[in-house]
């Protein structure tokens, strides 16, 4: 039909994986050395085919976006989301299948694509337009719009290689919402922002599709799912699993996030193994139903196949609709870097669970000092569901529209006589 301008069928992706595969990407030395070995036939056949192997990111997709939508792309982490907006975007290209597009497309991926780093903000502006197909007329006319809605007039003569990766998100977003393209894509890049920003952009994507414009985005927050989108694609393991309503979308992402696979048990490629994640009570017993206000341990058990230095661990607890809750390090617990050699284990109290009732899950990280790679990513290694408190005053405990995290401790009134204590 007339009105739809992404067309996609039977799309797919594929990389392969393996000696065979990195030795296109090595040194000159790897390459004649690979040459040689094929010459004189000490390639050994058997162990090309062992050692490489075909990754689909992408397996068979197909589905219409029509002017005007504002698509949710969900899925866990690895399910093809990236991927697929990488090729929508003309990053990638595609194995096989067929895409066609109608309109100019920007795109906002990941902090450090789109830009030039050795050119300031105000060039890489008018680079941008450029790209897009616009004149220097068009683009002077949204210049600023762009600079006030990004917020880094102060430094629009300075080389983006030099700003924050909040500033460079910031320009980079406000450059793709203003420069007026038929089509905007944006990953969850917008999570580098502050809460002020993200809701900033949300607000601006309305405005782009009420424009009759559209826009595709990627993101783990089903909140900013439902608020921003009217359709969802839900992706898992390069394949398309649900196409519809963002509300059904969101329901279907929940109800599948619960039943997933944990990943206790997995190793990350750096031989970093999670072996265990659990919380534990009073009486010194796991459970996965922990009441408000009482004392618990979160126990981390991991084992490094690969000894490293200088580590650290951050926990990130999400509620059901993928908003982060709190956040815990152990650097920030008073536990200096500290060496992973063998197995493992890390504890962090939790006094008084400040949780209100509801379900949570938790994601575990390990990070080295100074080092910007994230040895061990353990998505929803931990799901648990905090339960009410058996209090006097039933009042409150029956009300659902308390938040999600206590931060009073005690009140009292002004004359100093205390109405409630803990």
């Amino acid at each position: 039909m007339s009105d739809i301008v992404i067309q996609v069928e039977n799309l797919s992706k594929r990389y392969t994986l393996g000696k065979s595969a990195n030795n296109q990407y090595g040194s000159f030395r790897e390459m004649l050395s690979g040459q040689a070995k094929r010459l004189t036939g000490s390639f050994n056949r058997s162990r090309q085919t062992s050692s490489e192997q075909d990754f689909w990111a992408l397996n068979d997709v197909s589905f219409d976006i029509r002017q005007g939508e504002r698509v949710g792309v969900i899925g866990r982490n690895g399910a093809g989301k990236s991927t697929l907006l990488k090729v929508l975007s003309r990053i990638t290209e595609p194995t096989s299948g067929r895409i066609q597009m109608r309109g100019r497309v920007a795109s906002l991926l990941e902090v450090g694509t789109g830009f030039h780093p050795e050119l300031t903000g105000r060039e890489n502006i008018f680079l941008n337009g450029a790209i897009l197909g616009m004149s220097k007329v068009e683009i002077k006319r949204k210049f600023d719009e762009i600079v006030d809605f990004a917020e880094v007039e102060k430094f629009l003569d300075t080389p983006v290689k030099r700003y924050s990766s909040g500033m460079y998100v910031r320009l980079a977003f406000a450059v793709a919402a203003h420069l007026e393209p038929e089509i905007l894509i944006v990953d969850e890049v917008l999570a580098v922002g502050d809460s002020q920003f993200q809701n900033k952009c949300l607000g601006k994507m309305k405005d782009v599709a009420h424009g009759g414009r559209t826009v595709l985005f990627v993101s783990h927050n089903m909140a900013a799912i439902r608020q921003l989108c009217d359709s969802a694609l839900m992706m898992r393991k390069g394949e398309l699993i649900f196409a519809g309503s963002a509300e059904d979308g969101v329901k279907h992402y929940l109800s599948s996030a619960e039943s997933a696979p944990a990943t206790i048990g997995t190793t990350s490629p750096y031989g970093i193994e999670l072996v265990d994640a659990y919380l534990e009570d009073e009486e010194l017993c796991r459970t996965q139903s922990p009441i408000f206000d009482r004392d618990y341990q979160l126990h981390i058990k991991l084992n490094g196949h690969s000894p490293l230095s200088d580590c650290a661990i951050v926990i990130r607890i999400y509620d059901m609709m993928g908003t982060l809750v709190s956040s815990l390090c152990t650097s920030e617990e008073g536990l200096e870097p500290f060496p992973l050699k063998d197995e493992l284990s890390v504890s962090f109290n939790l006094r008084r669970l400040p949780l209100y009732p509801g379900s949570y899950r938790a994601s575990i990280f390990l990070f080295r000092s100074n080092d910007p790679v994230t040895y061990l990513e353990a998505e929803d290694a931990l799901s648990f569901e905090v339960q009410p408190a058996i209090v006097e005053n039933a009042m409150w405990a029956y009300r659902n529209d308390h938040g999600l995290v206590r931060l009073s401790q005690g009140s009292r009134l002004n004359q100093d006589t205390p109405i409630l204590t803990h």
